[in-house]
């Protein structure tokens, strides 16, 4: 392992960019602004075949700044870091934020908001693997994956690691910087011959290379899946229960969070836009967001506007608590930023979840599915026929057969249709959930889902 320069973890240098920037800004008219900088470095190596096919590497800094002249705003950016220009930059945002429309709900953060502490989150490994090392780990990866019997080629093999992080820095005074590494591999697996083809993938994706599943036991989960999904079968049409595998019940909570996005409520284009307070869930399921999860892929101790960080429950004992918002979408729906702004070097604050997942349930996934005699377990979804506006669900999915409680043949070319109310009413989490992923469910049981065969 290399470490790489010091001066990539140090980012007072890009502080004190933000911050002149700001100044710049208010010198040049603005009555309030912002400023972040984003840093970014990382490499990745891809083999195929035992070759390496392809291999990059990039690393930047980026600098946004947001003038706000009245209720009027502007963003800017730029990857120029060199002090001379910021002057004419902020002159160029001011200038353009006095022809831009109003917006009554634009503003920074209310200063009571903000986070004065910030908590270690352990979201740095201060060494990166060398480019040597990456190809090794590909290596691994493939090779375990061809040894599986019935595996007849490579999709392809790859490792990955980088730091990234931002710097926020506000003209009502606040200053704060985080910085998170990022490790990866992946590996994708071809079974069978000719027409009879599969393939199937596995992968692991973790702040700390410590935390990283080993890229043989990637490689041979990718191989197994693979050669499982060999010989499928159609299914004749029918309403059934439905089991997600944990690697696509995740998706379960990502549209739950696309439906309560302050965005969306203000737009009023969600099918849960009148459900606050209501009892979406069955007693005792649990959605929570929290930021501030130590090795968190998406944890950061404030955000984009410079909100400190907590953990919110989104769904409690089945109730929907709060929508997930920023400043200005609060102000919009006459509420309170919940913490959750995003932002990048060339956009306007917007709201975005952090790491979420939901809690586990109390049996297993062997009980979860003991009593289904005709059902369906999916394992992969493909398509995104899911419409936030409505909630009507309806998605390509292939998986296995649960005949008498047991997983049997494999099944695919089926789709699978409900109403995402229907489905969140009449889901049963099992107990089997690991934080793997951003978005994180334990296997999930649905019932009476349409699945769509021959």
């Amino acid at each position: 392992m290399l470490a790489p320069a010091k001066s990539l973890f140090d980012q007072s240098v890009l502080t004190e960019r933000a911050e002149k920037l700001v100044k710049a800004a208010l010198a040049a008219g603005a009555n309030a602004a912002d400023a972040v900088a984003v840093r970014g470095l990382s490499q990745s190596i891809e083999v195929r075949d035992g070759q390496v096919e392809e291999s990059e590497s990039s690393e930047g800094d980026d600098l946004g700044l947001r003038v706000l002249v009245g209720k009027r705003q502007a963003v800017v950016s730029t990857n120029d870091t060199s002090p001379d220009g910021f002057q004419t930059l902020a002159e160029r945002a001011v200038a353009m934020a006095r022809v831009a429309p109003e917006d009554k709900f634009a503003g920074l953060a209310e200063a009571e908001l903000l986070a004065r502490d910030f908590p270690d989150l352990d979201l740095i490994d201060d060494k990166l693997p060398t480019v040597a090392d990456l190809e090794a780990m590909a290596r691994k990866a493939e090779e375990a994956a061809l040894a599986v019997k019935g595996v007849s080629k490579s999709g392809g093999a790859s490792a990955s690691a980088g730091i990234g992080g931002m710097v926020l820095v506000t003209s009502h005074g606040f200053r704060g910087a985080y910085l998170g590494s990022r490790h990866g591999v992946s590996v994708m697996a071809i079974a069978g011959e000719g027409t009879g083809m599969e393939r199937d993938y596995d992968y692991s994706s973790t702040l700390h290379a410590a935390d990283l599943e080993s890229p043989d036991a990637i490689g041979r989960s990718a191989g197994e899946r693979a050669v499982a999904r060999l010989n499928p079968r159609k299914v004749t049409t029918r309403k059934v229960p439905v089991v997600f595998d944990p690697r696509v019940a995740s998706s379960l909570v990502s549209h739950l969070a696309g439906a309560i996005n302050g965005s969306s409520i203000a737009r009023k284009t969600s099918f849960l836009r009148d459900k606050m307070g209501a009892k979406l869930f069955a007693d005792g399921i649990r959605i929570i967001d929290d930021p501030l999860r130590k090795r968190g892929l998406r944890s950061h101790p404030f955000d984009g506007e410079g909100v400190a960080g907590r953990k919110l429950a989104l769904i409690d004992d089945g109730v929907l608590t709060t929508w997930i918002l920023d400043c200005a979408t609060a102000r919009e729906l006459g509420l309170k930023t919940t913490g959750h702004a995003a932002r990048g070097a060339s956009s306007t604050p917007s709201p975005s979840a952090s790491n979420l997942h939901m809690e586990p349930g109390k049996l297993s996934p062997e009980e979860l599915i003991a009593d289904i005699k005709d059902g369906f377990y999916v394992t992969d979804l493909i398509g995104s026929g899911v419409n936030g506006v409505t909630g009507d669900y309806s998605r390509g999915a292939s998986g296995f057969w649960i005949e008498n409680g047991q997983r049997t043949y494999a099944v695919s070319e089926v789709t699978i249709a409900g109403h995402l109310l229907d489905m969140f009413k009449g889901l049963t989490p099992a107990n089997d959930l690991v934080f793997k992923h951003a978005t994180n469910a334990p296997t999930i049981r649905l019932e009476g889902l349409t699945v769509a065969g021959q």
